[in-house]
């Protein structure tokens, strides 16, 4: 029997969410999945989400909003209360700010299933100029730090940077007390903490530009990201 948990971290995105919920639902019939559902992780915003999602709700019943109150804002750590939370067995991310199309949900999956993957990630061609929703120095610094992490850790995928992936929940479940758990990108925690030989495949995505809302990228999040490289090249070398 076909399920997924579709697990979306919000930060302001009310907006983007009233557009966004109506086409995955749209997705959800064309691929007939028996379970299913669709968790809002908000890290506690102010743009009145909850009357957005009530008014969703009438027309997608299985959409459901967790706030993280009285919690430090993070995104990998609202990914990480959402895989906690979902209650079938494969996993799908996604952000909730209309870059990640809808319509790639479906690839995503009959690749998932169809090829019997573990992992599944929505590549983005940063190399290809144009339609990359990122703008020049956002898209240089992703590229650098995907040619940096596939060098060090391994090349698991051609974009370990992706927020737009499906995976199998027991992934976490086995390694959720050694992920770094914290910054901006679980994928790569997910891909270079298990231990596992999994079978990971990319899906060539096109990544839209933001309709509405700010991009949560800042130095702050940019020197987690390096000190994630740093402790799972150090654990890789360890542990080898």
């Amino acid at each position: 029997m076909s399920e997924l948990s579709v697990v979306i971290p919000i930060l302001n995105e009310a907006k983007n969410i009233l557009r966004l919920i109506p086409e995955i639902d749209k997705v959800k019939k064309k691929i007939k999945i028996n379970k299913f559902e669709i968790l809002l992780i908000d890290d506690n915003s102010y743009d009145h989400i909850n009357q957005v999602v009530t008014k969703l709700k009438k027309r997608v019943p299985y959409l459901k909003l967790y706030i993280r109150k009285n919690r430090k804002r993070d995104l990998s750590k609202s990914c990480i209360d959402g895989f906690n939370i979902a209650k079938y067995k494969n996993i799908l991310v996604m952000d909730g700010d209309l870059q990640h199309p809808p319509q790639y949900i479906i690839k995503l999956y009959h690749v998932f299933i169809n090829q019997k993957c573990d992992l599944v990630v929505g590549s983005r061609d940063l190399l290809k100029r144009g339609n990359q929703g990122l703008s020049s120095i956002r898209r240089l610094f992703s590229i650098i730090l995907i040619v940096i992490i596939n060098f060090l850790l391994g090349n698991k995928t051609r974009d370990p940077m992706s927020g737009f992936f499906i995976f199998k929940k027991k992934i976490f479940t086995k390694n959720k007390g050694q992920l770094f758990s914290g910054g901006y990108k679980i994928l790569s925690d997910l891909i270079y903490t298990s231990k596992d030989n999994l079978k990971i495949k990319d899906v060539p995505i096109r990544f839209d530009r933001r309709i509405s809302g700010k991009s949560k990228m800042s130095f702050s999040i940019l020197t987690i990201l390096v000190y994630f490289i740093f402790i799972k090249y150090i654990n890789k070398i360890v542990y080898k």
